[in-house]
């Protein structure tokens, strides 16, 4: 495979798959509702299924028909709208017959960031046919100011759910700032305190 051809087929597999986690599923379960575990998502965390062209950067790219594989590497950026994806290593696995993406594996510092929302581990694995995305090594993700930490976080996107578990003999860390009242509520409580 040549390099033109193997870049147009890693965007071709990295769009299907992108819009397969997050706009079906958002579709179905009817809107990014949190899950157990789950930091407010009022729009979907990741990419998403919009017609906006995802651009992927780094250093090298190899392409192995072989092993049915797309690799980049160093300094890896993906970008859609108003999500980037960073890493040090993403390998794309597509099955040979159908040419439909099988799994997504960013390795090595890898952070996800939209607007105040950021998701950073050493690994991240996004499974296409258990529709689920898994965080492992230090995983954190942070939205403002809560905090999600754990060894791993896997998040099953059409259950909405996630699990947090914690390194080897470690804990699950939870970090939760209330919202801040709104200027009316504050003002009926004062007045209520008055009376």
């Amino acid at each position: 495979m040549n390099r033109s051809g193997g870049i147009g087929l890693l965007v071709v597999l990295f769009f299907l798959f992108l819009i397969f986690i997050s706009g079906e599923a958002q579709e179905k379960s009817g809107g990014g509702k949190g899950g157990e575990g789950a930091l407010k998502t009022d729009k979907g965390f990741g990419f998403t299924a919009s017609r906006a062209p995802i651009y992927i950067d780094s250093d090298r790219l190899e392409a192995d028909q072989k092993t049915n594989t797309v690799t980049y590497k160093g300094n890896v950026v993906a970008k859609q709208e108003d999500v980037t994806l960073y890493a040090n290593t993403l390998v794309i696995i597509y099955d040979p017959d159908t040419k439909k993406l099988k799994e997504i594996i960013a390795t090595g510092n890898v952070k996800v960031v939209q607007l105040d929302r950021r998701a950073t581990g050493q690994k991240v694995t996004f499974d296409q046919d258990k529709n689920k995305v898994v965080l492992d090594g230090d995983a954190v993700v942070r939205e403002g100011t809560n905090v999600i930490r754990g060894e791993r976080i896997t998040f099953y996107v059409e259950e909405e759910r996630s699990v947090v578990e914690p390194g080897k003999g470690g804990r699950v860390s939870t970090s939760i700032t209330p919202p801040a009242k709104e200027e009316g509520e504050e003002k009926k409580q004062k007045e209520g305190k008055k009376k």
